[in-house]
């Protein structure tokens, strides 16, 4: 970790609820980190190892729709934070994610987080607290998305 990671985590309000000693634990988790138009950040089902603050740029969040593909669900910008799978066991990700324009971000490493949190329940709740707001959002944003697909599915049916 660099003081420039914890100044670039500081500059964005997610993470503003954690007290200087808390963010500095965090960011020994984290690294820089960019992606290009089009790349592929992480797919469903695949291994939740680590969660991103982005900084710059878009990110879509799609799932995977039986005889349609990948849908995007939400999309990120700047300020958000990106995965909250690595929180829970099996560490999957519930989602996808790819970006849509250059994206700079700080990645987090999940197990070294997932540890800290073990080690020291006071950070781990407030991690806690940050995250399920994410998780209700994100959970939100895909029933609404889904809703809307088959809805428009059942109107193209119609005579």
């Amino acid at each position: 970790m660099t003081d420039d990671v914890v100044d670039r985590v500081a500059a964005l309000p997610f993470f503003a609820a954690l007290n200087p000693q808390q963010l500095r634990q965090l960011c020994e988790a984290g690294m820089p980190a960019s992606y290009q138009p089009g790349e592929r950040i992480f797919a469903e089902g695949g291994t939740a190892d680590r969660f991103w603050l982005i900084e710059t740029g878009d990110v879509a969040l799609d799932i995977r729709v039986p005889g349609r593909g990948d849908q995007v669900i939400e999309t990120l910008a700047g300020g958000a934070v990106l995965g909250w799978s690595w929180l829970h066991p099996p560490y999957r990700w519930q989602f996808g994610a790819s970006a849509r324009e250059r994206v700079e971000a700080i990645a987090f490493d999940a197990a070294t987080v997932r540890d800290r949190c073990d080690a020291d329940p006071v950070f781990g709740y407030a991690m806690l607290r940050l995250f399920t707001p994410v998780i209700t959002e994100r959970l939100q944003a895909t029933r609404l998305r889904l809703l809307d697909l088959y809805a428009t599915a059942a109107q193209v049916g119609r005579p």
